[in-house]
């Protein structure tokens, strides 16, 4: 096979691709194979994609043959592809489309009358019958018939679930229900007054879900960096399939942003938009809720009684906000979804709890992802700079570290008091910067809101006071807040320019990547993003695996080290011999 060296893409014997993003035609490549690869690195010279089962099966979903998966990499390859991958591709795709799940009687219409209460799965091929038959996890859901196996309606999403993790995707033909319909349209012009253009990336992620509207389309996860605004793309869905919408989100301040989104840049009434949460208990056309209130039950023993919300009324489609953070409880009724479409919105799909299978299974797989860097280099999002300054432990509490637990260790080092005058000296030295200060630690974050004198947001301040806070951060009378996780998620502050994250929760990925996210916004100056860690402790261990996904799209991490002298005059950071200070 000959090839070319000045070609952007080296294929691995791994399944791995190495794309060369300086070499000519890497952005054609890079288009070409983002249908059968997924994205796993983005720095700033090569970017790294894996072929996986999951990513055949969803090219195999999209159209794409075997053969053309192949003839993509051999016209982008920069080397002889190795022997044997390409093989393997024939049977992982083929097992798409072996297994449909299809409508009992197929029902007139798709509207909510006609569909039918119970689905029939088919497979080509006796021995894939008899493995289904023979699987032990799926003997509760299925009956078998003369062509097949007969399944309730409402175990749609299960059954999915346990095949893929068989190894057996499921090709999904049965009807969406349409929804009630509702008309919506996307203004020209912002109710604010401000221009509104949606960006070509949003509209491609809206047209990578919705498809051509045939089997196997409409639903799906959009994976965007935060900032970026992933709220337009779901707005942008709901008004091209125009039906009832029920969005799901993190918390009442999310709510309330989700609220004024669509009252800013969609033509929806007011008396059309509901808000289902703690405070509220209203229901509309489209209704935003929080987890927190479909997830609440008396007791630990007892029925989710706000579940009835995903079912009492003709939803057309759910919006899964932040679907990484998708709690246990909701993916069971998410099972029983299946019959409307469904779009995940996230910055990250990365779960600490490994359960990204079952967000494929019972949202949809990831229909359209783009790096961080890309948008960053054209302008959509922010340039950070990001630096882990590290501290010393005062010499009273290193025998007392020294002699802890694990646990134990980590708290001690996420508290250490010297982070408290590393953070008043950061501040200081960023006078015209607007900046969040974000911990774990209650105890911790009350003492730095005392000795900065502002106000602090945690998981117990009432909405209305954490609104009125951050109204006053976004119109600048506030130019500094401490908060803890509540911010982590879901909170528009365009003007942040700078965090100080003093602590965290463990070595969280998913965290890390939506700390730096509350300060991507485009703005004049660019973004800083600082680390306080204890130097020589578990703390460290932990930044490192934090930093891991930013690393991996990316972004690097300088570093500092702080010390504090023993002279009056405060303390300094002291920056390592290969760090630049930013």
């Amino acid at each position: 096979m000959a090839v070319d060296s000045g070609n952007p893409l080296i294929v691995q014997s791994d399944r791995t691709l190495l794309l060369d993003v300086h070499a000519e035609r890497s952005e054609d490549a890079r288009a070409a194979i983002l249908p059968f690869a997924e994205l796993e690195k983005s720095p700033e010279h090569i970017h790294t994609y894996r072929i996986t089962p999951l990513s055949l099966w969803n090219a195999a979903s999209a159209g794409f043959s075997p053969a053309e998966v192949v003839q993509v990499l051999n016209e982008y390859t920069r080397y002889p592809i190795p022997q044997g991958i390409t093989e393997g591709f024939e049977d992982t795709m083929s097992r798409y489309g072996k297994i449909r799940l299809v409508s009992i009687t197929e029902p007139v219409s798709t509207d909510n009358e006609n569909m039918p209460n119970e689905l029939l799965l088919t497979a080509s091929g006796k021995e894939v019958l008899a493995e289904i038959e023979a699987a032990k996890v799926l003997e509760k859901y299925l009956t078998k018939t003369a062509s097949g196996f007969r399944l309730k309606l409402i175990d749609r999403g299960s059954v999915k679930r346990e095949l893929i993790r068989l190894g057996w995707p499921v090709q999904d033909e049965a009807p969406f229900v349409r929804g009630e319909a509702m008309e919506m349209n996307m203004r020209e012009t912002c109710a604010s007054g401000k221009p509104f253009t949606i960006r070509d990336y949003q509209k491609e992620a809206a047209k990578a879900v919705l498809g051509e509207g045939g089997p196997g389309t409409g639903y799906g996860v959009v994976v965007l960096p935060c900032g970026s605004g992933k709220t337009i793309v779901g707005m942008l869905i709901m008004s091209l399939l125009k039906t009832n919408t029920l969005i799901l989100t993190t918390n009442v301040a999310a709510v309330h942003q989700w609220m004024d989104e669509l009252l800013d840049k969609t033509g929806l009434p007011p008396e059309h938009i509901g808000e289902y949460s703690g405070d509220s208990k209203s229901v509309a056309p489209v209704t935003v809720a929080t987890y927190q209130i479909i997830t609440w039950r008396p007791d630990k023993n007892s029925d989710f009684p706000h579940f009835r919300l995903l079912r009492e009324r003709p939803w057309g489609l759910i919006i899964y906000d932040e679907v990484q953070l998708l709690p246990a409880p909701v993916f069971r009724v998410t099972a029983e979804l299946q019959t409307v479409r469904r779009l995940g919105l996230t910055a990250t799909l990365v779960r600490e709890d490994k359960n990204e299978d079952a967000v494929f299974s019972l949202v949809g797989p990831k229909r359209y992802d783009v790096p961080w860097k890309d948008l960053e280099n054209k302008g959509w999002i922010a340039e950070a700079f990001c630096t882990e300054i590290r501290i010393d432990l005062p010499e009273q509490l290193k025998i007392p570290y020294a002699v802890a637990t694990r646990r134990e260790k980590y708290r001690m080092a996420s508290e250490n008091p010297f982070k408290n005058e590393a953070a008043i000296q950061l501040i200081e030295n960023h006078q015209e910067d607007q900046i969040l200060v974000i911990g774990q630690y209650i105890s911790q974050l009350e003492n730095l809101a005392r000795l900065l004198k502002v106000p602090l947001i945690t998981g117990k301040t009432p909405n209305n006071e954490r609104e009125r806070i951050y109204g006053a951060f976004k119109k600048g009378e506030l130019r500094i807040i401490v908060v803890s996780k509540v911010a982590n998620f879901a909170i528009d502050l365009p003007d942040a320019s700078m965090a100080i994250q003093v602590s965290g929760s463990f070595g969280s990925r998913q965290e890390e990547a939506q700390r730096l996210g509350r300060i991507l916004r485009p703005k004049k100056r660019n973004s800083l993003f600082y680390t306080l860690v204890s130097r020589y402790t578990v703390e460290e261990n932990f930044a490192a695996n934090r930093q891991q996904f930013l690393a991996e799209q990316g972004y690097k991490y300088s570093i500092q080290h702080w010390i504090m002298p023993e002279r009056i005059s405060g303390p300094e950071l002291q920056p390592s011999e290969t760090a630049a200070k930013p």
